[in-house]
């Protein structure tokens, strides 16, 4: 077994079939096929079943997923381990997030972190509940995992860095009842015509709770993806409940921002890996307990704060 091999086989998972791995990789497919023939030899196990002219994950292909990727991302980290002695020149640190820790603390992370390391990439990549993003880590797919959740979470085998919490906001277009940073209630809303995620989130229990009062405010819009909400609200579709993480990016676009109140938090946490993380997953890690301590010295919003070096 080598890491040629490794490499091979993940690019099979990932990209769905040997035709389209071995496009990916500029190989010819038949000497991926002999190479995966090999590791299967070698292993004494089938690792794909060809179906059609596709192939599904065998069993022990599922097992080989994990130990596969922290290999090459343990190689990757010797690679980079010699560069780390000089500083970062180099490397990708890979970060799953939901979509509101997602605008922030990502944006203010990855700034800082660009600076410090203009030569390291970031890559993000999307999860839409608290278990998709620790599946993510705990799989090896991400090193990283920047997660919101109703409650503080605490899933077994991995570390977890608590950053901040986040109140909730109402946000709407400018020119209607709400008013920029004036507190409202819930009662407040009455009459408004609301933009909601699916049922299942912390957002959408906080709507719900709205809509029971029977104030006649309605959902109107059910959204699966976040990023349609501001543009649904600037164009005065309704008014949304979303956390004071799009507050800047709201303002910035024109709509107006309140806070409400009583309300829950959301509970933004990095999960990791108690080891095999890269120098690069390593110093964006160190960088985000920065965030997380600054914030917290400013005060529970803490919105302005920025990471040390």
């Amino acid at each position: 077994m080598d890491a040629r091999q490794l490499e091979y086989f993940l690019a099979i998972v990932e990209h769905g079939g040997f035709n389209k791995a071995a496009a990916a990789l500029h190989v010819a497919q038949p000497s991926l096929s002999q190479a995966m023939a090999n590791l299967e030899a070698d292993l004494g196990v089938a690792l794909f079943h060809r179906v059609g002219r596709g192939v599904v994950l065998s069993e022990a292909g599922q097992e080989l997923l994990e130990p596969s990727r922290r290999v090459l991302r343990d190689l990757a980290a010797v690679r980079d381990t010699a560069a780390a002695l000089a500083g970062l020149h180099g490397g990708t640190v890979e970060v799953a997030t939901m979509p509101s820790p997602g605008i922030e603390p990502l944006t203010t992370l990855v700034h800082r972190f660009t600076e410090l390391h203009p030569s390291v990439t970031v890559s993000t990549q999307a999860a839409f509940t608290p278990d998709e993003v620790l599946s993510l880590v705990r799989s090896g797919a991400c090193e990283l995992g920047l997660l919101g959740s109703a409650t503080p979470v605490q899933p077994a085998g991995l570390d977890v860095l608590h950053v901040e919490d986040q109140p909730f906001v109402v946000v709407a277009a400018p020119g209607g009842a709400i008013e920029d940073d004036v507190m409202i209630r819930p009662g407040d809303l009455a009459g408004q015509k609301l933009i909601a995620s699916r049922t299942g989130s912390l957002m959408r229990s906080i709507v719900d709770d709205v809509t029971a009062g029977g104030t006649g405010t309605e959902i109107v819009t059910v959204v699966d993806h976040r990023t349609s909400i501001l543009p649904l609200v600037l164009t005065g579709v309704g008014v949304a409940v979303l956390p004071s993480s799009w507050t800047r990016l709201a303002r910035r676009c024109g709509a107006v921002v309140a806070p409400i109140e009583p309300t829950a938090q959301l509970h933004v946490a990095m999960v990791s890996l108690p080891a095999h993380l890269t120098p690069a997953a390593r110093a964006f890690l160190a960088l985000t307990e920065s965030l997380a301590r600054r914030r917290a010295a400013a005060g529970t919003d803490g919105r302005h704060a920025t990471p040390d070096a």
